[in-house]
């Protein structure tokens, strides 16, 4: 019996003696103990890694704000959003393009909220995308862009050409719809869309044009005729008297700004008329029973009751007409009528 307890333990020794030179040996080659999940069978070694979960994704068909995101992880998903949100507004105005990114409009995007949301969204979901727009900005922008594109009336212009009225043709102007525009660019960036976005604009006519300009005339003191005129049509023609070559119609271009019916006439500053008393209307009036007194100072058309004075140059500056001529006139023109007088 004690020989087999020898044996035994001799046993024991032995194996003791094995483990230990396996573990000098890993030591020496510089490899770690092993680990409790590492096993060894004949001459390989074999080892068993944890793995880590992937990253959830959205449900396939999700959208957020009309941008897909089915598919992807929520980090994607902001990207591919926001990418779409900071896209240029496209803005056509006639013929002109123009860009403004939604920042520089006002417009902020809750882009993490629509994730959050879509991350639980079932498959072929729309997520809504909430958008703020600042509407100060906005009306800032467009009146921006109104400032820009506005076009101003321009009224017909009245020239004389060959002794004739020439009136060139007016301009419309433009007005932008500024409460549509707002309107419709808030929309836009609250829809996040991109255009192209029309903006309108209103025409305004002009006050004057070619068609109601009213009359002109022409008085031509060399043939001592006055030409009135439609516009730019012939309308009638009447003889008259003009300055002597001492006291001569002043040449140029004036308008009409009294008119006075039957009139009082007072003696002007001049030496022809030293020592003469003011004269009430009546038939003895040198005025007549119409004036029509220009800018030029102290000229005026106006009727005469010396009828032979007509068609010679007898006046003292002044325009004369026979009474009904001027009685007749004097209905047609206004106060502003454009009055040329040319030496022809």
């Amino acid at each position: 019996m004690t020989c087999v307890r020898r044996g035994a333990l001799a046993g024991v020794l032995a194996l003791a003696l094995a483990a230990a030179g396996l573990l000098a040996a890993a030591v020496a080659s510089g490899a770690g103990p092993l680990s409790p999940l590492t096993t060894t069978g004949g001459t390989g070694t074999t080892t068993t890694v944890g793995t880590t979960a992937p990253e959830p994704v959205i449900a396939a068909g999700v959208s957020i704000g009309g941008v897909p995101v089915g598919g992807l992880t929520s980090a994607d998903a902001y990207d591919a959003v926001n990418q779409s949100f900071s896209q240029p507004l496209v803005i056509l105005i006639r013929s002109h393009r123009l860009a403004p990114q939604p920042a520089q409009l006002g417009a902020v995007a809750r882009i993490g909220e629509a994730v959050a949301r879509a991350g639980s969204a079932l498959p072929g979901a729309q997520v809504p995308l909430a958008v703020s727009v600042n509407a100060a900005r906005v009306r800032a922008y467009v009146g921006v862009v109104a400032k820009r594109f506005d076009v101003q009336p321009v009224d017909a212009q009245l020239f004389l050409r060959n002794l004739r009225p020439w009136i060139a043709k007016p301009v419309v102007g433009l007005k932008l719809y500024r409460a549509r525009a707002e309107a419709a660019i808030a929309g836009a960036l609250r829809a996040n869309k991109h255009g192209p976005l029309h903006l309108r604009q209103k025409a305004i006519p002009p006050a004057t044009t070619r068609t109601n300009f009213g009359p002109v005339i022409v008085i031509r003191r060399g043939s001592n005729r006055l030409n009135l005129y439609r516009g730019m049509r012939p309308w009638r023609v009447f003889p008259v008297a003009t300055g002597q070559a001492i006291y001569p119609t002043p040449l140029g271009r004036f308008r009409i700004v009294v008119k006075w019916r039957n009139p009082w006439w007072y003696p002007p500053s001049s030496p022809w008329a030293a020592g003469l008393k003011p004269i009430p209307p009546g038939p003895g009036n040198p005025l007549g029973t119409r004036w029509m007194g220009l800018s030029a100072p102290g000229v005026g058309i106006h009727g005469t009751p010396d009828a032979a004075s007509i068609g010679y140059s007898a006046s003292h500056g002044c325009i004369r007409m026979r009474i009904p001529d001027a009685e007749w006139l004097f209905r047609q023109v206004r106060i502003g009528t454009t009055v040329f007088i040319v030496s022809a």
